[in-house]
């Protein structure tokens, strides 16, 4: 990847460990299983890393209103980060154990906070394995630093906004990054409720992966987004999935195209039917641009 990328290769990465101004972040959950990201990295981690729970670290409590990982308050989370030994000097690598699909989440807070060096790890811990680099076992702690917390709150898209104005919608070119067969309500494995926000387009966030869970060329993903979003690569748009999480992948995805980053709906479906009043899609969105979902 170039230099002004928000991935970074295990190759890269592997030259780096040891600067004290390099934190390497594991960010490995099981929605299934809460405890299974933070059993995977005491087993084996990458050297020097520190370990972020989805959960406990990266999102606020659930409420009856909110979707599955609110947005913590930023003073909160700033303190979250300085634990982790994150400051305006450090240089951050997230990692999950292979697609970013987690990982993504830590990289958008950071930037939300104002945060820019940040960078997701190619391929996870998976494909540091696979090409036979060194882990280490048990817990690390890292330094605590100060962070200072600049929240951009124009990053973020909310529920209040989306339900205020749903004839809107469909402007806001929110995309969800669900699977399709979620996204129309086929199947919803996580949520009660199935379906979609009506007026927004879908993109499942493995379209800008390989099939063994590295990144697409920056070619093959511009290809991508000129499909979805257009030509004008400054043209604002939004972001949803399930939770706020791997909508942050789409995010990543984008940029790397050289689009606009997109604004985020951390609430999500999650949220939007917690009230049973609001609106339900179901099937295709009748917005779709020709040939976007079709890339899944």
């Amino acid at each position: 990847m170039t230099g002004d990328s928000n991935l970074i290769s295990g190759q890269e990465l592997l030259s780096r460990i040891g600067d004290p101004n390099l934190r390497i972040v594991d960010c490995r959950f099981d929605l299934a299983d809460p405890v299974a990201g933070r059993r995977a990295y005491q087993n084996g981690h990458i050297p020097g890393a520190v370990f972020a729970d989805l959960d406990m670290d990266l999102s606020a409590p659930v409420t009856a209103e909110s979707g599955r990982h609110p947005l913590p308050a930023a003073n909160a989370l700033g303190k979250t980060f300085g634990r982790l030994g994150i400051d305006d000097a450090t240089q951050v690598v997230v990692y999950d154990a292979n697609n970013g699909a987690l990982a993504a989440r830590a990289w958008w807070l950071l930037k939300w906070l104002g945060h820019d060096r940040v960078r997701l790890l190619d391929g996870g811990i998976d494909h540091w394995l696979a090409s036979a680099r060194a882990v280490r076992k048990g817990d690390e702690q890292a330094s605590s630093r100060s962070f200072v917390a600049r929240p951009c709150n124009d990053r973020v898209l909310t529920t209040a906004e989306l339900a205020g104005d749903l004839d809107g919608i469909a402007k806001l070119r929110l995309i969800d990054a669900r699977d399709a067969a979620r996204f129309r309500g086929e199947v919803e494995p996580i949520d009660p409720v199935a379906g979609h926000i009506p007026g927004s387009l879908n993109l499942p966030y493995s379209v800008s992966l390989n099939d063994d869970g590295t990144w697409k060329a920056r070619a093959a993903l511009e290809a991508i987004w000129l499909a979805v979003l257009g030509e004008d690569r400054s043209a604002p748009w939004s972001a949803m999935c399930g939770s706020g999480v791997t909508a942050c992948h789409l995010a990543i995805s984008a940029t790397e195209a050289g689009f606009k980053e997109p604004r985020l709906y951390v609430g999500s479906w999650s949220e939007w039917i917690r009230n049973p009043g609001r609106p339900v899609g179901l099937g295709e969105s009748p917005n779709r641009r020709p040939g976007a979902a079709d890339m899944a």
